[in-house]
Parts: structure tokens; sequence; C-alpha cells
């Protein structure tokens, strides 16, 4: 199955058509399809009428330097923030951490939107890509802010994201651009990374997105290629039975594997449930790639058709106003 992404505020024609192809499972949203909370909120509605079946329709609302809908929306602070707090006040610091969960998720369901692809929980430790998204380089700290976002995100009806599996924070190559090797063995790793990971999925996160980071002592193909780390590590050793996404197939460190068709194949055979394709412009070719694939069309199920909660809903709540002067008051 195939998350997309559309190129702008209304959809065209030709994404219409993606919508009614049987391996398009959602859309994903990016600041280039948001003009206004009204202007998203009709967009997603009509993601959803596009299609012949239930669609997931998600956005990255992390907060900080990664939020895709801004105007109407919190100024969320980046997840840095609460992982400089824990070190003076760690009851607090967890406490506005499920806060910041709770509002981002309530403001994204308002907006018709299901899913926004969070927490992080890499840890801190200079990678480019990840910088003040991480909570902190301590991995029993940011294990602690996982299970408070979890919570947060599911407190306001929302299925929780572990990103980026197994652990994206301790390379220095963002792979938006650049491929990453990371070296260390897997008894580092799991003494590491793998902990927040490890408390999200006791805390019953409902997805991981996989990390395009090759660790040769484990695997030789990025991790989301790997049979490896998502079916021996992920599944069977840690136990995880939710939905595992690729990240993006149209980042420079995907481009390893080859051509569209490859990389969505070797997503798909590696034990990838779903698989990102956020460039428009490689859309069509990603599609064409499934054809002759059996679907694993009940892989979404447990995160479509929530619902919206509703601006109405939310701006009614007493909590909200309070939430978001707090929120911003850090930002």
């Amino acid at each position: 199955m195939l998350v997309i992404g559309v190129a702008g505020t209304e959809l065209t024609a030709q994404e219409r058509d993606w919508l009614q192809h049987d391996a398009c499972a959602g859309v994903i949203l990016f600041s280039r399809n948001f003009a206004s909370k009204a202007q998203v909120a009709e967009l997603s509605q009509a993601i959803r009428e596009a299609a012949p079946r239930p669609q997931l329709v998600c956005v990255d609302q992390e907060g900080g330097r990664v939020q895709r809908f801004r105007e109407g929306y919190s100024a969320l602070p980046p997840l840095e923030h609460f992982g400089r707090l824990y070190a003076q006040d760690k009851a607090a610091a967890l406490a506005m951490a499920e806060e910041h969960a709770w509002l981002m998720a309530c403001e994204v369901r308002a907006t018709g939107v299901d899913l926004s692809f969070a927490p992080v929980v890499d840890l801190g430790r200079g990678n480019r890509a990840i910088g003040n998204r991480a909570f902190s380089e301590d991995p029993a700290v940011v294990a602690d802010f996982t299970r408070a976002y979890v919570r947060g995100m599911h407190s306001a009806g929302m299925a929780a994201t572990l990103k980026h599996f197994p652990g994206h924070g301790s390379v220095l190559e963002d792979t938006h651009f650049d491929d990453a090797i990371d070296p260390r063995p897997l008894d580092e790793i799991r003494a590491l990374d793998l902990v927040p990971f490890v408390a999200g999925i006791e805390a019953k996160a409902d997805a991981v997105m996989m990390a395009h980071v090759v660790y040769p002592a484990v695997a030789p193909e990025p991790a989301g290629y790997s049979k490896v780390w998502i079916e021996d590590i992920l599944r069977k050793e840690m136990g995880f039975r939710g939905v595992v996404f690729s990240d993006d197939i149209g980042m420079a460190a995907a481009f390893s594997a080859g051509g569209i068709k490859q990389r969505v194949d070797l997503h798909l055979d590696a034990g990838c449930d779903v698989v990102l394709v956020c460039h428009p412009e490689l859309v069509e070719e990603s599609l064409d790639a499934i054809k002759d694939r059996k679907l694993n069309t009940m892989a979404l199920t447990g995160l479509i058709g929530r619902g919206p909660m509703g601006w109405d809903g939310l701006l009614a709540d007493a909590r909200y106003a309070q939430a978001r002067t707090r929120q911003e008051g850090i930002a």
C-alpha cells in the first residue's frame, strides 16, 4: 500500500485518479497543501470523497521547524525544550510533553486529518535532520517522554507513530540528502537507540516509521529495506504488532535500492506495510510498481476513520485555551 503526496491546495483530476487506485491507502500533506484551516479541512474531505475506500490523511505536525499547518494553529515548541526542562523538573517536563501531544493531536483531528507522524524518539546526538526535534540525548529520558507523548496522543484519539526506527539520531548525515551509515554493533544500538522504541511499544504505540540508515554490523541494506530489522528485531524480538511505514522513497538515502519499482518492492518485501511516496512526480510510477502485488488492505484499519473532532468542539473545551497559552509560552 502507498501513502502519496499531492501537489497543491486542491486535488487535480490526475490526483483524483490516483486515489481510485487499489494500492492508494492515503495522502500525506505538507506546507504546500496548506493555505488555511478551512481549506485544509476541505482538502481532507475531498481526498476521502474521491476514493472508493477509506483513506488515511496524515501530516508531520511535530512542532518547531517541522510543523506543516501554522496560521490558525498553536505555535508548538520543538521537543528539545522539554528535555531541557526535565533536568530542572521531571514531572513538569513530562506533563508539558503530554499536553503538547494532546494539543497537537486535537488540532490535527479538528482539521479532519487522521494522523500526525509523531513522536520523534531518536536520540538528540547531533544529526542534521533531527536536531531539536529530539527530546534528549539520554535514552532513558527519551523513553520517559515517549511514554508521555504516546499517552497524550491517545487521549486526543490519535494513533502514535514512533520514528525513525531503529534510531536516526546517532549519525551525522541527513538522509534527505545523503546516505547515512551507522557502524555500531547491535548490542550498542539495543542499549541506546532502541530504548525509547521499547518504551513506546510498551505504551501501545500504533505505528513505527523506518529510518533510511544503514547499520552494516546488523544488515547490509538501509533499515527500511531490511527483514532483519523489521521482521526479526522489530516484530519478533520487540513484539511490535502495529503498522510499519517506510520513510519517503524520494529521499536521497533511499536511492541505493535503484529505481522507483525497486524501492517500493524492497520496502514491501522487507515487511513494511505502507510505503510513503511524498513527491507527486513519483506517484504514477509507484502505483504502476504495485500492479501485481497482493495488497494488505487491512493494515491501516486501526489508523483510519476515528472521525474529526471539529474546531467548534475543541474551542469550547476549556483545556484547549489553557494548553495553547502554556505551549506557546515556551515556543
